[in-house]
């Protein structure tokens, strides 16, 4: 099997590693995405992910917390997941490198564009955690600055629905699944696939987005590979 991207960002929701769990971590479903994401590195796809932090802590749910702390407070959750990935990606003898936007030393690299260049240039994943280190953006955001700072050809967005849908499928029945949208056609339609900073920073620099199902970790493979699967954005 041929990868159709030299370089991709993988974005993955914190509730993917939470499995049925629902919360924390769920080592199994970590252990098998560690797996396709070595089955993708084999091929020589040049790989850096962010993981976001909603299986431990949303900043939105704070209630009375003020936002900009209950933001900070989600960056530390998209750090220790992104140290669990980092321990199932090394066990399964894969190289991986942890970047943090908050600068945490002794757990992780702080974040810098050129290094992480030359970890992906000599094949090894890096794993971006904090979001992008300011409060009010998501990691959808960080995600799209972080593939439009490496040059990645796409950003694969691995969630829990199999595609990107004209409403809420578990609330609309007659919900209708797109297979390819524009960047525009998401503004303009103001489809819930990320927020609209990150919508609007993908198609001001041209980044394709390609929505799937992480429930079935080998989707990640067909997507590399250019199977029709989801939701292709460009």
């Amino acid at each position: 099997m041929q990868s159709k991207y030299k370089r991709v960002l993988l974005k993955i929701s914190g509730e993917a590693l939470a499995g049925e769990n629902k919360f924390s971590i769920d080592f199994a479903t970590v252990n098998n995405i560690a797996k396709e994401i070595k089955s993708i590195h084999d091929m020589g796809v040049e790989l850096g992910i962010v993981v976001g932090g909603g299986n431990f802590w949303r900043g939105r749910t704070g209630g009375e917390m003020d936002r900009a702390t209950a933001d900070y407070m989600g960056m530390l959750a998209t750090v220790m997941n992104a140290l669990a990935l980092q321990n199932s990606l090394l066990a399964q003898g894969v190289s991986a490198k942890v970047q943090t936007a908050i600068e945490m030393k002794e757990i992780g690299e702080p974040y810098a564009r050129r290094r992480a260049l030359s970890h992906l240039e000599h094949k090894d994943v890096v794993i971006f955690g904090a979001g992008t280190g300011n409060p009010f953006f998501s990691t959808d955001t960080a995600a799209a600055l972080r593939a439009a700072e490496i040059n990645a050809d796409v950003i694969l967005l691995a969630k829990n629905v199999d595609a990107v849908y004209s409403a809420d499928p578990d609330v609309d029945p007659n919900a209708k699944a797109f297979s390819h949208l524009t960047h525009k056609d998401v503004v303009d339609m103001d489809l819930k696939v990320m927020d609209l900073t990150a919508a609007t920073l993908c198609r001001d620099n041209g980044i394709t987005i390609h929505v799937f199902s992480i429930n079935d970790p080998q989707n990640l493979k067909r997507a590399i590979t250019g199977e029709k699967i989801g939701t292709v954005i460009e």
